[in-house]
Protein backbone atom coordinates (compact mmCIF):
# COMPACT_ATOMS: atom_id res chain seq x y z
CA UNK A 1 0.00 0.00 0.00
CA UNK A 2 2.81 2.36 -1.30
CA UNK A 3 5.55 3.42 1.63
CA UNK A 4 5.09 1.65 5.24
CA UNK A 5 6.50 3.14 8.40
CA UNK A 6 8.97 6.38 7.87
CA UNK A 7 11.76 4.71 10.20
CA UNK A 8 12.10 1.53 7.51
CA UNK A 9 12.57 3.74 4.13
CA UNK A 10 15.09 5.76 3.27
CA UNK A 11 13.77 9.92 3.01
CA UNK A 12 12.14 11.18 -0.04
CA UNK A 13 14.79 13.31 -2.78
CA UNK A 14 14.47 16.74 -1.81
CA UNK A 15 14.03 19.92 -3.75
CA UNK A 16 16.92 20.74 -6.23
CA UNK A 17 18.47 16.79 -5.62
CA UNK A 18 19.52 14.86 -8.94
CA UNK A 19 17.16 12.68 -8.35
CA UNK A 20 14.38 15.08 -8.39
CA UNK A 21 15.35 16.56 -11.20
CA UNK A 22 15.35 13.48 -13.27
CA UNK A 23 12.27 12.17 -11.84
CA UNK A 24 10.85 15.44 -12.47
CA UNK A 25 11.67 15.67 -16.28
CA UNK A 26 10.92 12.47 -16.68
CA UNK A 27 7.14 12.64 -15.56
CA UNK A 28 7.01 16.11 -17.65
CA UNK A 29 8.00 14.24 -20.61
CA UNK A 30 5.77 11.04 -19.86
CA UNK A 31 2.79 13.60 -19.23
CA UNK A 32 3.17 14.79 -22.76
CA UNK A 33 3.47 11.92 -24.98
CA UNK A 34 0.64 10.57 -22.92
CA UNK A 35 -2.23 13.17 -23.21
CA UNK A 36 -0.62 13.85 -26.81
CA UNK A 37 -2.63 10.95 -28.29
CA UNK A 38 -5.27 10.80 -26.06
CA UNK A 39 -6.43 14.46 -27.49
CA UNK A 40 -5.10 14.70 -30.61
CA UNK A 41 -7.82 13.62 -32.46
CA UNK A 42 -9.98 16.80 -31.66
CA UNK A 43 -9.22 18.93 -33.95
CA UNK A 44 -10.11 16.06 -36.79
CA UNK A 45 -13.95 15.54 -35.40
CA UNK A 46 -15.52 17.69 -38.52
CA UNK A 47 -12.46 15.80 -40.73
CA UNK A 48 -13.84 12.68 -39.32
CA UNK A 49 -17.36 13.46 -39.50
CA UNK A 50 -17.43 13.90 -43.35
CA UNK A 51 -15.07 11.37 -44.57
CA UNK A 52 -16.98 8.74 -42.76
CA UNK A 53 -20.31 10.31 -42.86
CA UNK A 54 -21.30 10.74 -39.26
CA UNK A 55 -23.10 12.98 -37.14
CA UNK A 56 -20.76 15.62 -35.21
CA UNK A 57 -22.53 13.87 -32.37
CA UNK A 58 -21.13 10.53 -33.34
CA UNK A 59 -17.68 11.62 -34.31
CA UNK A 60 -17.34 12.93 -30.45
CA UNK A 61 -16.77 9.20 -30.17
CA UNK A 62 -13.53 9.36 -31.25
CA UNK A 63 -12.26 11.18 -28.17
CA UNK A 64 -15.04 9.15 -25.81
CA UNK A 65 -13.83 5.81 -26.83
CA UNK A 66 -10.22 5.90 -25.61
CA UNK A 67 -11.82 8.19 -22.53
CA UNK A 68 -14.08 5.09 -21.76
CA UNK A 69 -10.93 2.46 -22.03
CA UNK A 70 -8.58 4.66 -19.76
CA UNK A 71 -11.98 4.80 -16.99
CA UNK A 72 -12.29 1.30 -17.61
CA UNK A 73 -8.70 0.19 -17.13
CA UNK A 74 -8.29 2.40 -14.40
CA UNK A 75 -10.42 0.04 -11.97
CA UNK A 76 -7.58 -2.58 -12.49
CA UNK A 77 -4.34 -0.90 -13.48
CA UNK A 78 -4.18 1.47 -10.08
CA UNK A 79 -4.45 -2.07 -7.48
CA UNK A 80 -2.38 -3.57 -9.68
CA UNK A 81 0.38 -0.81 -9.08
CA UNK A 82 -0.27 -1.25 -5.35
CA UNK A 83 1.78 -5.08 -5.69
CA UNK A 84 3.74 -4.79 -8.79
CA UNK A 85 5.15 -1.10 -8.63
CA UNK A 86 4.56 1.77 -10.19
CA UNK A 87 7.63 2.04 -12.23
CA UNK A 88 7.27 -1.12 -14.34
CA UNK A 89 3.52 -0.12 -14.90
CA UNK A 90 4.24 3.32 -16.68
CA UNK A 91 6.72 1.64 -18.81
CA UNK A 92 4.70 -0.77 -20.23
CA UNK A 93 1.75 1.41 -20.71
CA UNK A 94 3.77 4.00 -22.60
CA UNK A 95 5.31 0.72 -24.73
CA UNK A 96 1.78 -0.49 -25.04
CA UNK A 97 0.19 2.84 -26.35
CA UNK A 98 3.15 3.43 -29.01
CA UNK A 99 1.36 0.07 -30.67
CA UNK A 100 -1.73 1.22 -30.70
CA UNK A 101 -1.06 4.47 -31.83
CA UNK A 102 -0.27 3.61 -34.83
CA UNK A 103 -3.26 1.06 -35.27
CA UNK A 104 -5.42 4.12 -35.04
CA UNK A 105 -3.92 5.80 -37.79
CA UNK A 106 -4.38 2.13 -39.73
CA UNK A 107 -7.69 2.19 -39.29
CA UNK A 108 -9.92 1.32 -42.08
CA UNK A 109 -13.64 2.38 -40.88
CA UNK A 110 -14.82 4.20 -38.25
CA UNK A 111 -15.93 1.42 -35.96
CA UNK A 112 -12.55 0.10 -36.27
CA UNK A 113 -11.02 3.62 -35.37
CA UNK A 114 -13.12 3.30 -32.27
CA UNK A 115 -11.96 -0.02 -30.94
CA UNK A 116 -8.14 1.32 -31.54
CA UNK A 117 -9.21 3.90 -29.81
CA UNK A 118 -10.20 2.16 -26.82
CA UNK A 119 -7.54 -0.09 -26.82
CA UNK A 120 -5.44 3.02 -27.09
CA UNK A 121 -7.10 4.10 -23.70
CA UNK A 122 -6.05 1.11 -21.68
CA UNK A 123 -2.90 0.89 -22.94
CA UNK A 124 -2.90 4.94 -21.95
CA UNK A 125 -3.93 3.98 -18.43
CA UNK A 126 -1.07 2.90 -16.63
CA UNK A 127 0.67 6.13 -16.22
CA UNK A 128 -2.05 8.79 -15.24
CA UNK A 129 -3.05 5.77 -13.06
CA UNK A 130 -0.23 5.91 -11.22
CA UNK A 131 1.95 9.16 -12.12
CA UNK A 132 0.99 11.01 -8.77
CA UNK A 133 0.80 8.02 -6.73
CA UNK A 134 5.03 7.90 -7.72
CA UNK A 135 5.57 11.53 -7.03
CA UNK A 136 4.13 10.98 -3.84
CA UNK A 137 5.74 8.43 -2.23
CA UNK A 138 9.78 8.78 -3.84
CA UNK A 139 9.75 12.51 -3.28
CA UNK A 140 9.83 14.72 0.44
CA UNK A 141 6.51 16.50 1.19
CA UNK A 142 7.58 20.16 0.03
CA UNK A 143 8.56 18.51 -3.22
CA UNK A 144 5.58 17.16 -4.19
CA UNK A 145 3.36 19.55 -4.92
CA UNK A 146 5.50 21.52 -7.65
CA UNK A 147 6.73 17.93 -8.88
CA UNK A 148 2.78 17.03 -9.33
CA UNK A 149 2.47 20.71 -11.19
CA UNK A 150 5.12 20.32 -13.45
CA UNK A 151 4.18 16.61 -14.83
CA UNK A 152 0.34 18.61 -14.77
CA UNK A 153 2.31 20.34 -16.95
CA UNK A 154 3.58 18.04 -19.37
CA UNK A 155 -0.09 16.78 -20.21
CA UNK A 156 -1.22 20.37 -20.95
CA UNK A 157 1.21 20.55 -23.09
CA UNK A 158 1.47 17.14 -24.64
CA UNK A 159 -2.65 18.06 -24.84
CA UNK A 160 -1.82 21.25 -27.04
CA UNK A 161 0.98 19.55 -29.09
CA UNK A 162 -0.77 16.62 -29.93
CA UNK A 163 -4.01 18.48 -31.53
CA UNK A 164 -1.55 21.04 -32.82
CA UNK A 165 0.76 18.29 -35.09
CA UNK A 166 -2.57 16.02 -35.93
CA UNK A 167 -4.31 19.58 -37.34
CA UNK A 168 -1.25 20.68 -38.90
CA UNK A 169 -0.36 16.96 -40.80
CA UNK A 170 -3.71 16.65 -41.48
CA UNK A 171 -3.52 19.79 -43.61
CA UNK A 172 -0.41 19.33 -45.37
CA UNK A 173 -0.45 15.74 -45.68
CA UNK A 174 -3.30 13.18 -44.44
CA UNK A 175 -4.88 12.87 -40.55
CA UNK A 176 -3.67 9.09 -40.16
CA UNK A 177 -0.07 10.17 -40.54
CA UNK A 178 -0.44 12.53 -37.40
CA UNK A 179 -2.11 9.08 -35.60
CA UNK A 180 0.90 7.13 -36.42
CA UNK A 181 3.58 9.93 -35.66
CA UNK A 182 1.94 10.41 -32.14
CA UNK A 183 2.36 6.22 -31.62
CA UNK A 184 5.86 6.59 -32.58
CA UNK A 185 6.01 9.54 -29.70
CA UNK A 186 4.82 6.92 -27.23
CA UNK A 187 8.08 4.71 -27.92
CA UNK A 188 10.31 7.31 -27.79
CA UNK A 189 9.04 8.45 -24.17
CA UNK A 190 8.63 4.99 -23.09
CA UNK A 191 12.50 4.57 -24.09
CA UNK A 192 13.40 7.69 -22.40
CA UNK A 193 11.99 6.42 -18.99
CA UNK A 194 13.42 3.10 -19.22
CA UNK A 195 16.81 4.97 -19.27
CA UNK A 196 16.29 8.56 -16.88
CA UNK A 197 13.19 7.09 -14.70
CA UNK A 198 14.65 6.28 -11.22
CA UNK A 199 13.81 2.61 -9.61
CA UNK A 200 11.03 3.09 -6.56
CA UNK A 201 13.09 3.06 -3.27
CA UNK A 202 9.99 3.86 -0.86
CA UNK A 203 7.06 1.33 -2.74
CA UNK A 204 6.02 -1.23 -0.55
CA UNK A 205 4.04 -3.49 -2.16
CA UNK A 206 0.65 -4.14 -0.63
CA UNK A 207 -1.16 -7.20 0.76
CA UNK A 208 -2.42 -9.28 -1.95
CA UNK A 209 -6.20 -10.37 -2.48
CA UNK A 210 -9.66 -8.78 -3.19
CA UNK A 211 -9.66 -8.43 0.55
CA UNK A 212 -7.33 -6.22 1.23
CA UNK A 213 -8.35 -4.50 -2.32
CA UNK A 214 -12.04 -3.88 -1.13
CA UNK A 215 -11.01 -2.61 2.29
CA UNK A 216 -8.43 -0.31 0.75
CA UNK A 217 -11.27 1.14 -1.68
CA UNK A 218 -14.19 0.56 1.60
CA UNK A 219 -12.17 3.23 3.23
CA UNK A 220 -11.49 5.74 0.11
CA UNK A 221 -15.09 5.63 -0.43
CA UNK A 222 -15.86 6.48 2.89
CA UNK A 223 -13.92 9.39 3.49
CA UNK A 224 -15.87 12.52 2.59
CA UNK A 225 -13.33 14.74 1.11
CA UNK A 226 -12.30 11.70 -0.90
CA UNK A 227 -15.46 11.25 -2.70
CA UNK A 228 -15.92 15.39 -3.13
CA UNK A 229 -12.75 15.15 -4.95
CA UNK A 230 -13.39 12.38 -7.15
CA UNK A 231 -17.07 14.48 -8.05
CA UNK A 232 -14.66 17.54 -8.87
CA UNK A 233 -12.39 15.18 -10.89
CA UNK A 234 -15.45 14.22 -13.35
CA UNK A 235 -17.32 17.83 -13.38
CA UNK A 236 -14.49 19.52 -13.83
CA UNK A 237 -13.20 17.77 -16.88
CA UNK A 238 -15.98 17.28 -18.06
CA UNK A 239 -16.69 21.12 -18.47
CA UNK A 240 -13.27 20.87 -20.02
CA UNK A 241 -13.45 18.43 -22.76
CA UNK A 242 -17.31 19.83 -23.39
CA UNK A 243 -15.51 22.72 -24.64
CA UNK A 244 -12.80 21.18 -26.86
CA UNK A 245 -15.37 18.27 -28.11
CA UNK A 246 -17.39 21.50 -29.77
CA UNK A 247 -15.06 24.45 -30.37
CA UNK A 248 -13.66 22.40 -33.76
CA UNK A 249 -17.36 22.82 -34.81
CA UNK A 250 -17.63 26.09 -34.38
CA UNK A 251 -14.95 27.12 -35.68
CA UNK A 252 -14.53 25.44 -38.92
CA UNK A 253 -18.50 26.74 -39.37
CA UNK A 254 -18.98 30.10 -40.71
CA UNK A 255 -18.29 33.31 -39.92
CA UNK A 256 -14.85 31.95 -38.61
CA UNK A 257 -14.15 29.21 -41.68
CA UNK A 258 -10.31 28.17 -40.14
CA UNK A 259 -8.50 25.21 -41.71
CA UNK A 260 -7.54 22.45 -39.71
CA UNK A 261 -4.67 23.70 -39.59
CA UNK A 262 -5.32 27.08 -38.22
CA UNK A 263 -7.96 25.23 -35.86
CA UNK A 264 -4.66 23.29 -34.75
CA UNK A 265 -3.29 26.77 -33.60
CA UNK A 266 -6.14 27.37 -31.51
CA UNK A 267 -4.96 24.98 -29.17
CA UNK A 268 -1.34 26.87 -28.37
CA UNK A 269 -3.76 27.99 -25.31
CA UNK A 270 -2.52 25.35 -23.82
CA UNK A 271 0.78 26.86 -22.88
CA UNK A 272 -1.67 28.57 -20.34
CA UNK A 273 -2.50 25.67 -18.61
CA UNK A 274 0.84 24.79 -18.51
CA UNK A 275 1.88 27.22 -16.86
CA UNK A 276 -1.03 27.51 -14.34
CA UNK A 277 -0.56 23.94 -13.25
CA UNK A 278 2.97 24.96 -12.20
CA UNK A 279 2.15 28.21 -10.81
CA UNK A 280 -0.70 25.98 -9.28
CA UNK A 281 2.20 23.89 -7.57
CA UNK A 282 3.67 26.39 -5.96
CA UNK A 283 1.01 28.21 -4.67
CA UNK A 284 -0.23 25.25 -2.97
CA UNK A 285 3.63 24.93 -1.39
CA UNK A 286 2.80 28.13 0.31
CA UNK A 287 -0.71 28.66 1.06
CA UNK A 288 -1.91 24.59 0.80
CA UNK A 289 -4.83 22.95 -1.69
CA UNK A 290 -7.71 24.23 0.17
CA UNK A 291 -7.32 28.06 -0.39
CA UNK A 292 -5.69 27.17 -4.01
CA UNK A 293 -8.85 24.71 -5.57
CA UNK A 294 -11.27 26.97 -5.18
CA UNK A 295 -9.73 29.78 -7.99
CA UNK A 296 -9.75 27.01 -10.70
CA UNK A 297 -13.14 26.11 -10.90
CA UNK A 298 -14.14 30.16 -10.41
CA UNK A 299 -11.97 30.97 -13.55
CA UNK A 300 -13.42 28.04 -15.54
CA UNK A 301 -16.91 29.55 -14.96
CA UNK A 302 -15.61 33.12 -16.43
CA UNK A 303 -14.13 31.77 -19.18
CA UNK A 304 -17.34 29.96 -20.28
CA UNK A 305 -19.14 33.20 -20.12
CA UNK A 306 -16.28 34.68 -22.22
CA UNK A 307 -16.76 32.39 -24.63
CA UNK A 308 -20.11 33.42 -25.76
CA UNK A 309 -18.46 36.42 -27.40
CA UNK A 310 -18.40 36.42 -31.15
CA UNK A 311 -15.28 37.83 -32.20
CA UNK A 312 -12.79 35.24 -32.81
CA UNK A 313 -10.23 36.84 -30.36
CA UNK A 314 -12.40 37.01 -27.48
CA UNK A 315 -13.93 33.40 -28.18
CA UNK A 316 -9.97 32.28 -27.96
CA UNK A 317 -9.39 34.20 -24.27
CA UNK A 318 -12.35 32.53 -23.53
CA UNK A 319 -10.84 29.33 -24.08
CA UNK A 320 -7.46 29.95 -22.74
CA UNK A 321 -9.24 31.05 -19.45
CA UNK A 322 -11.12 27.97 -19.28
CA UNK A 323 -7.37 26.39 -19.82
CA UNK A 324 -6.57 28.05 -16.98
CA UNK A 325 -8.42 27.41 -14.32
CA UNK A 326 -8.76 23.66 -15.37
CA UNK A 327 -5.49 22.85 -15.21
CA UNK A 328 -4.94 24.83 -12.02
CA UNK A 329 -8.07 22.89 -10.41
CA UNK A 330 -6.58 19.39 -11.88
CA UNK A 331 -3.13 20.04 -10.50
CA UNK A 332 -4.14 20.91 -7.02
CA UNK A 333 -6.96 18.11 -6.69
CA UNK A 334 -4.87 15.08 -8.12
CA UNK A 335 -2.16 15.61 -5.63
CA UNK A 336 -4.59 16.42 -3.19
CA UNK A 337 -5.85 12.85 -3.66
CA UNK A 338 -2.60 11.24 -3.56
CA UNK A 339 -1.30 12.93 -0.18
CA UNK A 340 -4.34 12.27 1.66
CA UNK A 341 -4.51 8.89 0.55
CA UNK A 342 -0.68 8.38 1.39
CA UNK A 343 -1.66 10.09 4.89
CA UNK A 344 -4.89 7.81 5.66
CA UNK A 345 -5.76 4.63 3.56
CA UNK A 346 -2.15 3.89 2.39
CA UNK A 347 -3.28 3.38 -0.69
CA UNK A 348 -2.06 6.58 -3.40
CA UNK A 349 -2.16 4.29 -6.40
CA UNK A 350 -5.71 3.21 -6.06
CA UNK A 351 -6.79 6.70 -4.63
CA UNK A 352 -5.13 7.96 -7.69
CA UNK A 353 -7.25 5.59 -10.15
CA UNK A 354 -10.61 6.19 -8.78
CA UNK A 355 -9.96 9.70 -8.77
CA UNK A 356 -8.76 9.35 -12.91
CA UNK A 357 -11.81 7.14 -13.32
CA UNK A 358 -14.53 9.69 -12.62
CA UNK A 359 -12.35 11.85 -14.47
CA UNK A 360 -12.51 9.67 -17.94
CA UNK A 361 -16.01 9.28 -16.64
CA UNK A 362 -17.05 13.34 -16.79
CA UNK A 363 -14.98 13.84 -20.16
CA UNK A 364 -17.00 10.62 -21.66
CA UNK A 365 -20.16 11.55 -20.67
CA UNK A 366 -19.94 14.91 -20.64
CA UNK A 367 -17.63 15.65 -23.75
CA UNK A 368 -20.30 13.59 -25.52
CA UNK A 369 -23.21 15.33 -24.35
CA UNK A 370 -21.72 18.30 -25.97
CA UNK A 371 -21.90 17.19 -29.53
CA UNK A 372 -25.74 16.61 -28.60
CA UNK A 373 -25.70 20.45 -27.06
CA UNK A 374 -24.15 21.53 -30.15
CA UNK A 375 -25.96 20.08 -32.87
CA UNK A 376 -29.80 20.95 -30.76
CA UNK A 377 -28.88 24.67 -29.82
CA UNK A 378 -25.23 25.74 -30.97
CA UNK A 379 -22.51 27.04 -28.40
CA UNK A 380 -24.81 28.77 -26.43
CA UNK A 381 -25.85 25.23 -25.10
CA UNK A 382 -22.07 23.96 -24.84
CA UNK A 383 -21.19 27.26 -23.23
CA UNK A 384 -24.13 26.45 -20.81
CA UNK A 385 -23.01 22.96 -19.98
CA UNK A 386 -19.31 24.37 -19.45
CA UNK A 387 -20.07 27.30 -16.83
CA UNK A 388 -23.06 24.80 -14.65
CA UNK A 389 -20.01 22.12 -14.59
CA UNK A 390 -17.48 24.56 -13.39
CA UNK A 391 -20.19 26.01 -10.70
CA UNK A 392 -20.88 22.64 -9.55
CA UNK A 393 -17.45 21.73 -8.91
CA UNK A 394 -16.63 24.99 -7.30
CA UNK A 395 -19.25 24.04 -5.08
CA UNK A 396 -17.97 20.86 -4.00
CA UNK A 397 -14.34 22.16 -3.69
CA UNK A 398 -16.16 24.69 -0.74
CA UNK A 399 -17.67 21.43 0.85
CA UNK A 400 -14.70 19.60 0.53
CA UNK A 401 -12.57 22.32 2.28
CA UNK A 402 -14.94 21.53 5.49
CA UNK A 403 -13.67 18.22 6.14
CA UNK A 404 -10.42 17.88 8.80
CA UNK A 405 -7.21 17.54 6.93
CA UNK A 406 -5.60 14.08 7.58
CA UNK A 407 -2.34 14.01 10.12
CA UNK A 408 0.76 11.56 10.44
CA UNK A 409 -1.04 8.49 11.57
CA UNK A 410 -4.59 8.96 10.02
CA UNK A 411 -5.42 11.10 12.59
CA UNK A 412 -7.54 14.41 11.85
CA UNK A 413 -6.41 18.16 13.30
CA UNK A 414 -9.22 20.49 12.68
CA UNK A 415 -5.96 23.11 12.62
CA UNK A 416 -3.70 21.84 10.25
CA UNK A 417 -0.50 23.55 9.59
CA UNK A 418 0.49 23.69 13.95
CA UNK A 419 2.53 20.81 14.25
CA UNK A 420 5.48 20.02 11.98
CA UNK A 421 5.47 16.79 9.91
CA UNK A 422 7.56 15.14 6.84
CA UNK A 423 10.90 16.92 6.43
CA UNK A 424 12.29 20.11 6.45
CA UNK A 425 10.73 21.53 9.27
CA UNK A 426 7.66 22.16 7.07
CA UNK A 427 4.47 22.69 8.69
CA UNK A 428 1.74 20.70 7.33
CA UNK A 429 -0.93 17.92 7.20
CA UNK A 430 0.29 15.54 5.34
CA UNK A 431 -3.42 16.22 2.40
CA UNK A 432 -2.45 20.00 2.88
CA UNK A 433 0.28 21.18 2.45
CA UNK A 434 0.35 24.80 4.70
CA UNK A 435 2.50 27.86 4.08
CA UNK A 436 5.72 28.38 6.05
CA UNK A 437 7.39 31.44 4.29
CA UNK A 438 8.98 31.72 1.04
CA UNK A 439 11.21 29.38 -0.78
Amino acid sequence: MGPGPASNLPPGHELGAPAYWRITVCMFLAGLVTFAPLYGVQPLLPILAAEFGVTPARSTLAVSAATLGIGAALLVVGPLSEVIGRRVLMLGSLSAAAVTGVACGLAPSFEWLLVARAAQGVALSGLPAVAVAYLSEELAPRAQARAAGLYIGGTALGGMSGRLLVGGLAEIADWRVGLVVLGVGSAIGASALAVLLPASRRFVPAPRGPRALARTTGALLTDRAMVGLFAVAATGMGAFVAVFNAIAFRLTQPPYSLSSGTLGLVYLVYLSGSASSMLAGRAVARHGQRAVAPWGAAIMTLGALITLAQPLPLVIVGIGTITVGFFALHAVASGWVAARALAGAGAPGTASSLYLVSYYAGASGFGTLAGTAWSAFGWPAVATLCAGLSLVAFTLVLLVRRVPPIVSGGRRNPRAGERPVGSGGCRCALDEVRPHGPR
